[in-house]
């Protein structure tokens, strides 16, 4: 499964290259790579607290093609870090893998039919950490696990450069948990695991298969000076199961540029998914409303190429 990900990678240099070589294709290409970093440090503190370290490396590409009444969109984004607070090893604090790649054909002013393709998984593993053993933790994620491919058509509206509006009918999507002791326990909503009558086990499966009504906003702005909002909301509604419980995913980053090359980044993240059960403080298990923020401050390097 890595292969997808070194020829999503590499699909995207090649199209840089290849629009950076000719000023007059109907090429638009964006790179933007930032490293970010947070700490809080404290030495003979009366009031308490532990020193916290952490970074996170981003990649995201666009290289979007428009000629004619046809148009091609390809955005990568990738992003990694650790975090380490007192005594504790470092541990995970972003991982995102999210490849998406729209083909559309003018129907109309600012309307376009349009074909859909998105994959969505992570880097490394991720874990449940126990905090009153620092040796015990749970593993709950990994590469591909969980994994999303989507495959759909639909229609587009772009009332601005800077916002897209997508709506599809008929969109089929594969959950993958390529690990084999995360699917026996039925995560992320694959069938689990059991013993048959036989008292033979029967492993989890490792896919599902989902096709419904999927929605999507993009928006891409500079709200104020040197500072860019990118926000996407996707919502998704399985046709076979239980289509009344809608799958939220809100992803936004803020980027505040200080100068060429430092910049303030704020990220923010809601998902909530009826099939990925959540365990609270008090033991309860359930699906629930997932929230991630984070604000740091580091390096940044951008390169566009406009046609």
């Amino acid at each position: 499964m890595k292969k997808i990900l070194l020829l999503l990678t590499g699909l995207a240099f090649v199209i840089s290259i290849n629009a950076q070589d000719d000023a007059d294709t109907a090429w638009t290409v964006n790179t933007d790579v930032a490293l970010m970093f947070s700490q809080t440090s404290f030495t003979n503190w009366a009031p308490g607290g532990e020193n916290n370290l952490t970074f996170n490396g981003f990649f995201n590409f666009y290289a979007g093609y428009h000629k004619g009444k046809s148009k091609w969109e390809n955005m990568l984004s990738l992003a990694y870090g650790q975090s380490k607070q007192g005594k504790q090893d470092y541990r995970k604090a972003e991982d995102k893998i999210d490849f998406l790649s729209i083909y559309g054909h003018e129907a109309a002013k600012n309307w376009f039919y349009s074909a859909n393709f998105n994959f969505k998984s992570q880097f490394a593993e991720g874990y449940n950490y126990h905090d009153d053993d620092t040796l015990a933790k749970e593993k709950i994620s990994n590469f591909m696990a969980p994994g999303y491919i989507s495959l759909g058509i639909g229609m587009e509206n772009r009332p601005k450069d800077w916002l897209s509006i997508y709506m599809s009918p008929a969109t089929t999507r594969w959950i993958i948990v390529n690990d084999q002791d995360l699917a026996d326990v039925g995560s992320f909503g694959v069938e689990k695991g059991y013993f048959n009558d036989g008292g033979i086990w029967v492993p989890g499966e490792m896919t599902k298969f989902e096709t419904g009504a999927y929605f999507r906003v993009i928006l891409v702005k500079d709200v104020f000076k040197n500072v860019n909002v990118n926000t996407k909301l996707e919502l998704f509604s399985d046709y076979l199961n239980n289509p009344q419980n809608i799958d939220i995913n809100w992803d936004t980053r803020i980027d505040m540029k200080v100068n060429s090359w430092l910049s303030a980044n704020f990220a923010f993240q809601m998902v909530y998914d009826h099939d990925t059960p959540i365990t609270d403080s008090d033991g309860n298990i359930g699906p629930r409303l997932q929230m991630r923020e984070m604000l740091s401050v580091g390096l940044t390097y951008k390169v566009s190429n406009r046609k």
